[in-house]
């Protein structure tokens, strides 16, 4: 069984982290006060210092999200965590950027939070007991699975066609994908390597691979930069 652990904490207030110090942001609302719905009084009386875009400013989390869940693309991101990954932060951050549809995590429940910049807000969050889990689930879903490790017999990412409706599966940090994801995996990626080192940071693999999804099926036009 899967059990859908979407962060719970949309209602709670702002941290340290999220709010920025000094210049970051901008400072309260000046002249008269919008009186939609979206905005957040405390934003438009403090100022909002988070770490969002410019057309967010001043709007409560959950208008965020919101806003968010109908701008998500049909990719689905999935990271092994048998030995608590401290690359899955940088992954969710990674995913919030590119408005993944949903982060996937697999085996273990914990996972150090800090390197997601309080993206985990915003970013539907799915838990996994198992890869038999995660692969059932995908099947379900019409998800093609497309592991990503550098492995005999692995295609190019960098030619490779990957499919629209997909989940990429990364491994943990070393040992990489697991033989029974390997197994369960319709493609097997690799990232082209130039250099002495056996294998790239998991978490900057997930960033490489979204991008080459991104590059092959997003809509830019409806970036924000």
């Amino acid at each position: 069984m899967t059990s859908d652990s979407r962060d719970s904490r949309a209602g709670a207030q702002p941290g340290p982290t999220e709010w920025g110090e000094g210049r970051h942001g901008v400072g309260p609302w000046e002249g008269p006060l919008p009186t939609d719905e979206r905005y957040d009084p405390q934003l438009l009386a403090e100022g909002d210092r988070r770490n969002v875009v410019d057309a967010y400013r001043y709007l409560t989390r959950e208008a965020i999200i919101r806003d968010i869940d109908t701008r998500r693309h049909a990719l689905h991101i999935a990271i092994e965590n048998f030995e608590n990954d401290a690359n899955i932060g940088t992954v969710v951050r990674t995913a919030n950027a590119f408005a993944v549809d949903t982060v996937h995590i697999v085996g273990r429940r914990r996972w150090n939070r800090r390197g997601a910049m309080v993206t985990d807000r915003y970013q539907r969050l799915m838990h996994h007991a198992t890869v038999a889990d995660l692969l059932s689930w995908a099947a379900e879903n019409d998800l093609e699975v497309v592991a990503i490790d550098n492995t005999p017999g692995s295609v190019p990412l960098e030619t490779a066609q990957l499919p629209h409706n997909c989940l990429l599966l990364f491994g943990q940090e070393g040992p990489g994908i697991t033989p029974e994801a390997d197994a369960g995996a319709a493609m097997t990626c690799s990232i082209a390597q130039f250099g002495s080192t056996r294998s790239i940071n998991a978490g900057v693999a997930a960033g490489i691979a979204m991008h080459a999804w991104i590059r092959q099926h997003a809509d830019l036009k409806r970036s924000w930069q």
